[in-house]
């Protein structure tokens, strides 16, 4: 499943409150940028995930987000540091935004 035009015009509105918000297309996904700077992806099953380690990483989990995984070709687990964006957390571009912050702020 791809991305669909659908789905980046959700991911503009939802972090709408960013300042130079932009994205590029990767391996059937999406991954988003606030000015140049990446803090979440896409992918390609329409998941959203925010950057986040440290407290941040802690504070998604204990909201119930889980870290974005991938089964390799040699059958082990492979992890990034990306964890869901809370489910309260899609309809609710002011929430979503404060999440998007934490994870730039960690990223610097």
């Amino acid at each position: 499943m791809a991305v669909t035009p659908e789905d980046i015009a959700f991911v503009h509105d939802l972090f709408s409150a960013l300042p130079a918000l932009s994205h590029r297309k990767m391996m059937g996904g999406l991954s988003i940028y606030s000015e140049g700077q990446i803090f979440a992806i896409l992918s390609a099953h329409g998941q959203l995930y925010v950057k986040a380690k440290g407290a941040l990483a802690q504070d998604l989990e204990s909201e119930g987000s889980e870290i974005f995984s991938m089964t390799r070709k040699d059958g082990k687990i492979a992890t990034m540091g990306y964890w869901t964006l809370p489910d309260a957390s899609l309809d609710d571009p002011e929430e979503a935004g404060r999440w998007a912050s934490r994870a730039l702020a960690k990223s610097e």
